[in-house]
């Protein structure tokens, strides 16, 4: 049972708060403009649309908290337009990129997508203040949303945009499916110490990183979406590992 005193319940205002909504609707915009760029075809820009949502979408929490803005309203307005930008989006995009060859298959994991998504935003709110907010259960949505969308342009930039497998993409879907609605712990990277003072390595590390986004965007971000991805499996095997007792011979 949680300690109320270690993860006290969030008094939420009531009313409306016009910074942090307008950054929810400049994700939502920018879902909507994904949505439209698949439906055109162009691919890559529709890709781009979604991890621009993902910035907006992360600043809005940033700006409510930052400014004591955070509202009921605001964190339902939050979740509808996360499952325009993170659910519909992207599954629209991987059907319609490389999953319409396979036929009521690939619909089928485009929609699943789209409810597991849907299922883990149901979960985050009844959770809101009742669990440690440093981790994320089950894979957030927009870190589903980016990994869909960096496989986009991964793909296109080393040439293989318009012959990659379906059942790869197929077998990703599904993958991101579960995790969205798994028990698997993920960083929420919500500490207030990682915004107050880092460390001068820490700092240049940062620089670097922003500096191979300029450069090679596809693939740094693709990279950067896998480790996150794998980051959250990879420690709950660890734990196991760690919790198996050792066998000692007498």
């Amino acid at each position: 049972m949680n300690n109320p005193k270690k993860f006290p319940k969030e008094k939420f205002r009531r009313g409306i708060f016009i910074l942090p909504n307008i950054f929810t609707t400049l994700n939502m915009f920018f879902g909507f403009f994904g949505i439209i760029n698949t439906l055109n075809g162009k691919y890559t820009m529709a890709a781009y649309a979604i991890i621009i949502a993902g910035v907006f979408d992360l600043l809005d929490g940033k700006i409510a908290r930052a400014t004591n803005t955070t509202s009921k309203f605001g964190i339902e307005y939050d979740s509808l337009a996360d499952l325009l930008s993170f659910g519909l989006a992207p599954a629209l995009l991987m059907y319609s990129w490389s999953l319409m060859s396979l036929g009521r298959i690939g619909w089928l994991a485009a929609f699943l997508f789209v409810v597991c998504g849907a299922l883990r935003l149901a979960r985050f709110n009844t959770q809101v203040g009742t669990i440690d907010s440093g981790l994320f259960m089950g894979l957030p949505i927009p870190g589903g949303a980016g990994m869909c969308a960096t496989t986009v342009l991964f793909c296109h930039r080393i040439g293989v945009g318009e012959t990659v497998n379906p059942f790869i993409i197929l077998v990703l879907l599904y993958g991101l499916s579960f995790l969205m609605v798994s028990t698997v712990r993920f960083n929420s990277f919500k500490q207030p110490e990682l915004f107050n003072k880092i460390k001068f390595n820490v700092f240049v590390l940062t620089v670097l990183i922003l500096i191979f986004i300029a450069a090679e965007p596809a693939i740094t971000l693709f990279l950067m979406g896998s480790v996150y991805t794998i980051s959250g499996p990879f420690n709950y095997l660890r734990s196991i590992r760690k919790e198996r007792p050792v066998d000692v011979d007498s």
